[in-house]
């Protein structure tokens, strides 16, 4: 859902340079609804960005937003019972919220419509590590990309990606965003456990990483269980880690096949 809202901001954006609209949110649901508090639609003259929920619930609104933008009265507040009379068996309340929007609304729409991008931290930035970027560059996610390297980045990378040199790359842990989904896939296996250790001491004092996902094998990951006991970890602790990471059932080992089920799995952890 992020990545649609994504498309369709930037889509009003760019609209909206060339003719007004109306902007419709869902303010409140009572009971079951089609979409969320906080849906949107924009409604110009001709066609629309974005939906509430279709049906003749989204059909009645766009035609009053319609009728508004023609020069008839806007009623900023509407409330819609979706039973018979909508035709929509929802059987819930739904509440809107109109407002008309211009050019000079750009940047302020370009913040508020804008989807939360949920932290990720990037531990590696060789072959999969890079085309896990790539693969996670429509997406709305806010990335730290990592590595303890000189040299190791693109010169060129998406906005929201934050390259971070770190020597000793675990070092970084402790400054990562509250909330973050870490990825731990640097270029040998003791920088990977150094991070991991990390991660899993900030979860036994903070206990505010999201997700711990560890590239490897089965193998690996059996190796490293027995390194995190005699470190003092215990069992319940690296239950928390993700490894082998990636959906079950694709078993490809190129890196866009990689990075396309670790995306595919941030996705789950996110619920985008």
């Amino acid at each position: 859902m992020g990545v649609e809202i994504l498309n369709d901001l930037s889509v009003l954006l760019a609209r909206l340079a060339q003719e007004p609209a109306v902007l419709v949110t869902v303010a409140q649901v009572q009971g079951s609804g089609p979409r969320e508090p906080g849906a949107w639609m924009a409604v110009f003259a001709s066609g629309q960005v974005g939906t509430i929920g279709g049906g003749n619930l989204e059909w009645q609104v766009a035609a009053h937003a319609r009728s508004a933008l023609a020069g008839a009265p806007l009623q900023v507040q509407q409330r819609h019972a979706l039973g018979p009379a909508l035709g929509q068996c929802c059987g819930g309340v739904v509440h809107v919220a109109l407002r008309p929007v211009t050019v000079h609304d750009v940047v302020a729409l370009g913040t508020e419509l804008a989807p939360p991008r949920p932290p990720v931290a990037l531990f590696g930035g060789g072959h999969v590590g890079q085309a896990l970027v790539r693969a996670l560059s429509p997406l709305p996610v806010a990335l730290t990309w990592i590595d303890s390297r000189d040299g190791i980045f693109p010169d060129e990378v998406p906005a929201w990606v934050c390259c971070e040199h770190s020597d000793p790359v675990q070092a970084a842990v402790r400054d990562l965003a509250p909330g973050s989904a870490v990825l731990i896939m640097s270029f040998s296996h003791a920088e990977d456990l150094d991070v991991l250790v990390e991660c899993l001491l900030r979860q036994r004092h903070q206990a505010d990483l999201r997700w711990i996902g560890l590239i490897g094998s089965r193998t690996k990951w059996a190796s490293f269980q027995h390194r995190l006991a005699a470190r003092g970890f215990e069992p319940a602790e690296w239950a928390q880690v993700a490894c082998p990471i990636g959906l079950p059932g694709i078993v490809g080992k190129q890196p866009a096949v990689v990075a396309a089920s670790v995306t595919a799995q941030l996705l789950q952890v996110f619920g985008l």
